[in-house]
C-alpha cells in the first residue's frame, strides 16, 4: 500500500485571464493542484484554510479525489482570493489582486491522524508555517518544499532554517540563483544542497526541469508538447504533487525512483494546463495518464522499461 502523503499550503478562488478567456472563482492555491495530483498515486491528507464563503461544490472536488480533508479549517470571513492576467507567450503573468483574508492569520494544525503520513510537502507558504508543520509531524520518510523569489525576499533566514529540515526543494532557476547567490545553475545547486536538502529540482516551466539527486548526475526532464495552453495557473504545483505521489506509492526515495517521479510529475502538470482552473487535473482517466506517460517515454531517456 502507498504511503501517506500530507499536504500543507494555500486553498485559493483564483480569477484567471489568459489569451483563452477568463474564468472567475476557480478554485485554486498551492495545496489545491498539489493535492489533487498527488491523489492518483497515494492517500493524500490535506492542511489548509477557507472562508466561510468557500462553495461547496468546490469542497466537492477534493472528494472527487479521495482527499482528506479533516485538516481543512473553515474560518469566518472570506478565503483567499488571487487575480492574474497571462500574456500572449503564457509565460508571463500581472498579478492584478491578491486578498488574503483568512489565509493572512492561518497557522497549521495537523490532525492526529495527519502526523505520521510518512511523505510531508510543504507548498509554497511563507517558511515560518512551513517549520511549524514539520514541528507536528512525527517522522517522516521524505520532506519536500516548495518556495518562491517572495519569501527569498522577506523571509530567507527562516527559509535556510527550513531548508536544514528537507530532503528535496523545488524551486525555479531564477530562484535558485537568487537564493544562492549564485550565477548558474550548476554552482547554485551545490550551495543549496549544502544548506541541508539532499536533492534539488529546478523546474524551468515550459522547457521542463531538472533533478539534481544526491550523488548523481543531473536528470534533465523534457516537458510534453501540447498543442494549446489554456491556463497554466498551479502547473508548477501539480507538478510537485504528481512528483511526492509518486515518492509515497513507491515507498522509497532511490536516485531512480525520484527521476520515475519527474516523469510522473511532468505529466500531470501538462494536464493541468489544459482548461482553466483544476477540472481537467480532477477528473483524469486513468488511460489518460498512461497514453502521456507513453509519449514522454518516446521522447526521452526514460527511466521505466
Amino acid at each position: 500500500m502507498a504511503d501517506r502523503i500530507v499536504v500543507v499550503g494555500s486553498i485559493a478562488l483564483d480569477t484567471l485571464h489568459t489569451p483563452h478567456g477568463s474564468a472567475e472563482d476557480c478554485v485554486g492555491g498551492s495545496a489545491s493542484y498539489a493535492a489533487f495530483a498527488a491523489s492518483y498515486h497515494a492517500p493524500v491528507n490535506l492542511v489548509a484554510v477557507v472562508g466561510t464563503d468557500f462553495p461547496q461544490a468546490a469542497r466537492e472536488l477534493f472528494g472527487q479525489r479521495k482527499v482528506d480533508t479533516e485538516g481543512l479549517e473553515v474560518v469566518e470571513g472570506q478565503t483567499f482570493r488571487w487575480g492574474g492576467r497571462y500574456h500572449e507567450d503564457m509565460n508571463r503573468r500581472d498579478t492584478l489582486f491578491t486578498e488574503l483574508n483568512v489565509f493572512e492569520d492561518f497557522h497549521p494544525k495537523l490532525p492526529d491522524s495527519y502526523r505520521s503520513s510518512e511523505v510531508v510537502f510543504l507548498a509554497n507558504i511563507h517558511p515560518a508555517l512551513q517549520m511549524e508543520v514539520l514541528e507536528q509531524v512525527d517522522a517522516p520518510r521524505f520532506t519536500a518544499l516548495d518556495t518562491m523569489n517572495l519569501w527569498i525576499d522577506i523571509a530567507r533566514d527562516d527559509l535556510v532554517k527550513a531548508l536544514g529540515c528537507i530532503d528535496l526543494l523545488f524551486l525555479n532557476d531564477e530562484e535558485a540563483m537568487q537564493l544562492s547567490g549564485e550565477g548558474n545553475i550548476s554552482s547554485a545547486v551545490r550551495a543549496l544542497k549544502a544548506m541541508g536538502p539532499k536533492s534539488v529540482v529546478v523546474k524551468k516551466g515550459e522547457h521542463g526541469a531538472v533533478l539534481f539527486a544526491d550523488g548523481n548526475e543531473p536528470y534533465v526532464q523534457p516537458t510534453v508538447l501540447l498543442e494549446s495552453v489554456v491556463d497554466p495557473t498551479g502547473a508548477g504545483d501539480a507538478f510537485a504533487g504528481g512528483f511526492l505521489g509518486h515518492v509515497a506509492r513507491s515507498g522509497d526515495a532511490s536516485a531512480e525512483t525520484l527521476r520515475q517521479a519527474m516523469v510522473q510529475g511532468t505529466v500531470t502538470a501538462s494536464f493541468t494546463t489544459e482548461e482553466f482552473g483544476p477540472d481537467r487535473l480532477v477528473k483524469l482517466p486513468e488511460q489518460e495518464i498512461d497514453a502521456r506517460r507513453e509519449v514522454l517515454r518516446r521522447i526521452s531517456a526514460w527511466p521505466f522499461a
